[in-house]
């Protein structure tokens, strides 16, 4: 009955790119974003092609899967998909033009890097200024195959990531926050100053670093 269940599920999130199948088109790319909240380190975002129909068991929103599954759908992702690509742009461009702009940076990079090529882009809430035919589907990645998929390939790579950084500036615990301003974090911001990787825009980055520079901490 759970796979019966699982299975459903799965054809449920194929809703959208089984209307592109039915139009001859085939290379569906999904994409979307993690780390736009986080005080400190980038913004990945991930562009994943799978093969027509594919599922893949448990896949779904990064933030509905247990963290503990996140790797091994992952690697299942990366032996299944047609193409990967990926997407950064780190605290200083994020600081330059905002978040929200960075992430359509991001999205864009990590399409270009594609072979072959997307026909259709189904992307999570966002319109990019590209040429190719796209969906902008809200929650899309709770209900469409690729995006979660993007979703999962996206929030690996940025906590593989943060956890290189948690040996190069520790005591900020970004093995286990990724840069996301847990309590543990905050207190290290207050403690230990601002790094080199957070994202001064931010508050309570800003302040600490405005505090530091007139000398009032």
């Amino acid at each position: 009955m759970a796979d019966h269940t699982e299975n459903a599920r799965l054809e449920k999130m194929l809703t959208f790119e089984k209307e592109l199948y039915a139009h001859g088109i085939d290379l569906i790319a999904g994409v979307d974003e993690v780390g736009r909240g986080p005080l400190a380190g980038p913004v990945i975002a991930a562009a994943v092609i799978l093969p027509k129909h594919c599922k893949i068991k448990g896949l779904n929103d990064s933030k509905q899967v247990p963290k503990a599954k996140h790797c091994e759908i992952y690697e299942e992702i990366q032996t299944k998909a047609v193409a990967i690509g990926i997407g950064l742009v780190d605290h200083d461009v994020i600081d330059e033009i905002n978040i929200y702009e960075a992430t359509k940076v991001a999205m864009i990079q990590a399409l270009n890097q594609l072979k072959p090529q997307a026909q259709h882009v189904l992307i999570d809430a966002m319109r990019l200024e590209i040429p190719l035919p796209q969906t902008k589907i809200i929650h899309g990645d709770a209900r469409s195959e690729s995006i979660a998929a993007a979703s999962i390939v996206a929030k690996v790579t940025r906590d593989e990531m943060m956890k290189k950084y948690a040996k190069q500036y520790p005591g900020y615990d970004f093995e286990h926050n990724s840069g996301y301003g847990t309590a543990k974090h905050l207190s290290a911001l207050k403690e230990l100053g601002v790094t080199p990787i957070h994202r001064r825009s931010y508050e309570p980055v800003k302040t600490i670093v405005n505090e530091v520079k007139n000398g009032s901490l």
